[in-house]
């Protein structure tokens, strides 16, 4: 059978979605920069029907009293469209699944038409193309990593000839399912190098070089496209300033050489979970083989892939050392603090494969070859911490930490919470707000509340001001906190000194199965929280003197079934007069404010 290897490699990709299908709503998703953000942000564009309208003054109202629609993910990007079309959790699942065979698929037909073309290499390709769709990444982000196979193919197309429209299609359709930020401007960049680097090598014609810079001319045109609302909001309109303007990368990171020599080095053999962590052991092992054993002699060796080391060592270096780079010339050019240049290691995966591939080539012995490849599969699922967890999940061997995601969204016991306000107030989710502590106010947010704190990528720095005083006393107790929020601030949560930075209080720590967290002392601004509009705190950890908080219990939830054991609290009526010690807190306060 003509394609007999790549439906094998398709198979065990299925094999490899299995236990997503098997296990359902009780299948493990990934927590971390993923459902406590990304999963959330299309599924509240469809339910508020706004994902196409990009007016200045459309809010989304159940994120922070109402974030301005232009801050979150366009409307064309493909990902949101899976959410508008599917229920959340079927929605996921149905992107992953596409993206990882598109990235087969992309990988299967980069390699055979251009770096394993040998008619008895299609095994180890479609070996390879599979140990590339398993790789561990964030499908939210569609085909930002797993995608750029294409990009690559349809680049080298137009490099060695007149190319097909179905390169340039490719090149248009990739911004439509990507990630702008992660990819658009260092594709363009490391194309431009590419460029220079073959004229100055002689390696291909003008007219491929103006295909190639085309092509990614192209890429960026259509990039503009989809984020129009973006840009046009932040560049023309100017509709609000963004709070990345207050960014300070060198207070979040360790200071001296030393620290920076061993992110560099995380960065060059693990690379970055956003753009799939895993170790490049079988690439840097495939890349020993061939200078000890390739005919093609080691001279020929080095000079094919030391262009490719040295820009992913550069890259290394650069991610290492950016923080500490930034911060002493942040001040001249403040464009720095917004937009992060690290992001070139998005393009790093890729290119370890592609390094992979080439010393594959120049390998004779299948034995080798078929140890170097099993190694880089065996890597990806051992590095795949979603993957890991379903099969414990199946196993019937859970983590405590790793909750399924019936589990961590837990529907049922939110409608307790939610039926509890309207009996005690008659009030509906969208006539009152609410803030979150001890979990991500995203899981509030998928069950229909309306939050005073979010994580988000971007949004109005005003509000990230008016929103530090609710925590400015738990900030002062915390210099780690206040560091975490006044130079970065992504996360605008309640915060606890008590907690740290501890955002997911389960009701199952370890093998106790009670609620096992007690904040002694939360340092809350009552009257600051109810100018935002705010009226109930949900947490889950109990307070354990809410009335100095300016608290009321007004019930305590939990279920067989959930992660969480929620205590609702409600603003006190003389929140004014809410503690005891205020006057040493507000002095606090007043402090860092």
């Amino acid at each position: 059978m003509r394609h007999r290897a790549l439906l094998l490699a398709v198979t065990g990709l299925l094999l490899f979605l299995l236990p997503f299908v098997l296990l359902g709503e009780q299948s493990y998703v990934t927590i971390d920069d993923n459902l406590d953000v990304e999963l959330t942000i299309p599924v509240l564009l469809a339910r508020h029907h706004v994902v196409l309208d990009y007016a200045t003054t459309t809010v989304v109202e159940p994120i922070m009293n109402g974030l301005p629609r232009n801050a979150l993910r366009s409307g064309l990007n493909g990902t949101v469209w899976f959410f508008a079309w599917l229920p959340p959790l079927a929605a996921y699942f149905a992107q992953q699944a596409v993206v990882r065979v598109l990235g087969l698929l992309g990988m299967y037909l980069l390699l055979r038409r251009h770096l394993l073309p040998k008619p008895t290499d299609k095994g180890m390709a479609a070996s390879l193309a599979l140990a590339w769709a398993v790789l561990p990444v964030y499908a939210m982000y569609g085909l930002t990593v797993l995608g750029q196979p294409w990009v690559l193919l349809a680049l080298l197309n137009l490099r060695r000839g007149p190319g097909r429209w179905t390169d340039w299609a490719l090149l248009a359709v990739f911004p439509l399912w990507s990630m702008f930020v992660f990819v658009g401007p260092f594709v363009v960049a490391a194309v431009g190098l590419w460029v220079l680097y073959d004229g100055w090598q002689g390696q291909v014609t003008r007219g491929g070089a103006g295909r190639m810079l085309g092509g990614v001319t192209l890429l960026m045109a259509v990039f503009l496209v989809v984020e129009f609302p973006l840009f046009y909001s932040l560049l023309v309109a100017r509709q609000f300033e963004p709070h990345r303007v207050e960014f300070n990368l060198s207070r979040l990171s360790k200071p001296g050489v030393g620290a920076g020599l061993r992110s560099a080095g995380q960065y060059l053999l693990m690379g970055h979970y956003h753009a799939s962590r895993f170790f490049r052991g079988a690439a840097l092992l495939a890349v020993g083989l061939a200078l000890w054993q390739a005919p093609v002699g080691r001279r020929r060796v080095v000079r094919a892939l030391l262009p490719l080391l040295l820009f992913l060592g550069l890259v290394a270096l650069g991610c290492g050392f950016y923080p500490q780079l930034v911060g002493l010339v942040e001040d001249k050019l403040p464009l720095l603090r917004t937009f992060n240049l690290t992001r070139f290691h998005f393009l790093a995966p890729l290119l370890w494969f592609v390094v992979l591939a080439v010393c594959l080539g120049w390998l004779t012995s299948p034995r080798r070859r078929a140890l170097v490849v099993t190694l880089q599969l065996v890597t990806a699922l051992m590095m795949n911490p979603e993957w890991q967890a379903n099969l414990r999940h199946l196993a019937g061997r859970p983590r405590a930490d790793e909750p399924s995601y019936l589990a961590y969204v837990a529907p049922g016991l939110f409608r307790q919470v939610e039926q509890n306000i309207r009996r005690q107030t008659g009030l509906a989710p969208a006539q009152y707000r609410m803030a979150c502590l001890g979990f991500p106010p995203a899981v509030a947010q998928l069950n229909g509340f309306y939050t005073l704190d979010s994580y988000q990528n971007n949004y109005p720095l005003p509000y990230k001001h008016r929103f530090r005083p609710l925590i400015a006393g738990e900030l002062a107790k915390s210099p780690e906190l206040r560091t975490y929020f006044d130079a970065w601030g992504n996360r605008c949560y309640l915060f606890s000194a008590e907690l740290g930075k501890n955002f997911r209080v389960g009701k199952l720590p370890g093998k106790v199965k009670q609620p096992g967290k007690v904040v002694q002392d939360w340092a809350f601004n009552a009257p600051a929280f109810q100018s935002l509009g705010g009226r109930f705190v949900l947490s889950a950890a109990r307070l354990a003197t809410p009335a100095r908080s300016g608290l009321q219990l007004r019930g305590e939830f939990t279920g067989p079934g959930s992660y969480w054991h929620i205590y609702l609290y409600e603003v006190a009526e003389s929140g004014s007069e809410n503690q005891d010690g205020d006057k040493g807190i507000s002095q606090k306060t007043a402090e860092i404010l």
